[in-house]
């Protein structure tokens, strides 16, 4: 899946103004491709990469390893205590209360990573696993059943399409070991 960069995102990481990223794609210098309707520029990551690399300029470790994880949950508290945890280990975070909100969110944000509660509102948890999977542009999203409901039902998750699962509640360390081993950080 391609991570892209808007030319703000780019301004804020090199401390420039917008209309100089805009400059450099138009010049060429850093390749971007124009988005149909309005024409906003969107710039791949490993594209920009690339162009740090021959400008000289520093390159962070967050831009390169980054990982972006969607967690879906109608519990503030559970999305509260995930988000914590995994923005200490360098993953950014979108959050969404249900099912609805997570396909909107799923389809502007490209997630490497879906954690989902079984019991949201609305659309559950299984029919979201299911909506992603059948949607060949979202193959390579790993997906994390994390629910209070039976082992059972955690267990039955991934023939639906999960990769994992944790029961609630479940501790910060388990939670980090096995989004680690799903994005291979």
């Amino acid at each position: 899946m391609l991570k892209t960069l808007k030319p703000s995102e780019i301004a804020r990481y090199c401390d420039v103004h917008q209309r100089t990223v805009s400059r450099w794609i138009a010049s060429g210098e850093l390749v971007g491709h124009k988005l149909p309707g309005r024409g906003n520029y969107r710039v791949q990551v490993s594209d920009f990469i690339n162009f740090l690399k021959k400008q000289n300029m520093p390159i962070s470790d967050s831009l390169s390893l980054q990982k972006q994880v969607l967690i879906i949950d109608d519990e503030v508290n559970v999305r509260s205590s995930i988000k914590r945890t995994l923005k200490k280990q360098n993953f950014s975070i979108i959050e969404a209360a249900s099912g609805f909100e997570a396909g909107l969110l799923l389809q502007q944000k490209n997630p490497d990573l879906i954690t989902v509660d079984l019991r949201t509102p609305g659309i559950s948890g299984l029919e979201v696993i299911r909506m992603i999977r059948a949607q060949e542009r979202f193959s390579d999203v790993k997906i994390l059943v994390i629910s209070g409901v039976h082992e059972e039902e955690l267990k039955n998750t991934i023939v639906v399409g999960a990769h994992g699962y944790l029961c609630k509640p479940f501790t910060s360390d388990e939670l980090i070991n096995i989004v680690n081993k799903l994005v291979n950080k």
